[in-house]
């Protein structure tokens, strides 16, 4: 294992873990109001499956060096926390996978044999675009690759290749040149879907101001489709690259899946070296898990 891969991967990871577990926060309306007054809510704050799941994203690249998607899908199973707010067919399936039941068969089976559709495979997956910064043609084939163990339809795997472009673009050594080139490069690097086309809408939507109206084209994860969710992420965090306060209350603000928005826009910011979340942040989220590998 490659221990700056690894320090560069974890550090995407605590900024997801941040925006996923802070993010959560503002499900609970007594929050509300200080979402407005960018007021932190008491901590402790607990993350969701968001940050459960790209911890085995991490722990399998640090094992393997790649994606294997036999030991994805293991560590998925055997860490699957029913209380992390999983949805209903992941679940289902985890459970499944851990009973002995084939995953390939099961993410294939799912909605009628189109596969899901949802943003759970680009949630994930920031860290592994920090794995591979600066090389965000390899970072998109094993996106595509840790995709397909839960998510098989063709919006989930590009949202999850736009956001690990995106990661491996920000964490650069070089950085990236700017909002639109950023949005540039990942457009260039996804199939055309939804999600791409969403993408070249939020790209053409960076100087836009108002937030609500940028969710309210873009939408923000309130389908919770890859193609509703990553664009307005993607858009987020391009905005406020190096920022990770304003790109966090930027994305709140505009409510829908706020947890898995926030994280997506806390991994891909905090893959870059400018990014990291406040350290008070990061200390009023409940601690990762014991599991996870360190480098060394």
């Amino acid at each position: 294992m490659s221990a700056d891969r690894f320090t560069r991967a974890l550090a995407s990871l605590r900024g997801l873990a941040v925006g996923d577990a802070l993010g959560s926060q503002f499900f609970v309306p007594a929050n509300y109001p200080k979402l407005s007054r960018r007021e932190l809510p008491p901590a402790p704050w607990q993350w969701t499956d968001d940050t459960e799941m790209a911890c085995s994203v991490l722990a399998v690249l640090a094992a393997h060096g790649r994606i294997d998607q036999d030991a994805l899908a293991r560590s998925f199973a055997e860490h699957h926390d029913f209380d992390r707010g999983y949805g209903p067919a992941v679940n289902r399936m985890l459970r499944l996978i851990r009973e002995g039941d084939d995953w390939r068969e099961l993410a294939a089976g799912l909605f009628k044999g189109q596969g899901s559709w949802g943003n759970g495979a680009a949630m994930r997956i920031a860290p592994l675009g920090a794995w591979y910064a600066g090389d965000a043609e390899q970072a998109t084939h094993q996106a595509e690759i840790s995709a397909y163990t839960t998510h098989q339809h063709r919006e989930a795997v590009a949202g999850a290749m736009a956001v690990a472009a995106a990661a491996a673009l920000t964490a650069a050594p070089e950085g990236v040149a700017g909002p639109e080139a950023l949005l540039d490069e990942v457009i260039a690097l996804v199939p055309r879907s939804a999600v791409q086309a969403g993408l070249r809408r939020a790209r053409d939507m960076l100087d836009y101001g108002d937030t609500g109206t940028v969710a309210a084209v873009l939408g923000c994860g309130r389908r919770t489709s890859a193609h509703d969710t990553v664009p307005f992420a993607l858009w987020a965090a391009a905005r406020h690259l190096g920022s990770f306060e304003d790109a966090f209350w930027t994305t709140a603000q505009a409510g829908g899946d706020v947890d898995t928005t926030c994280a997506i826009v806390g991994g891909v910011i905090a893959a870059g070296e400018a990014g990291a979340p406040p350290l008070a942040w990061w200390e009023s989220v409940e601690a990762l898990p014991d599991w996870l590998p360190s480098a060394g």
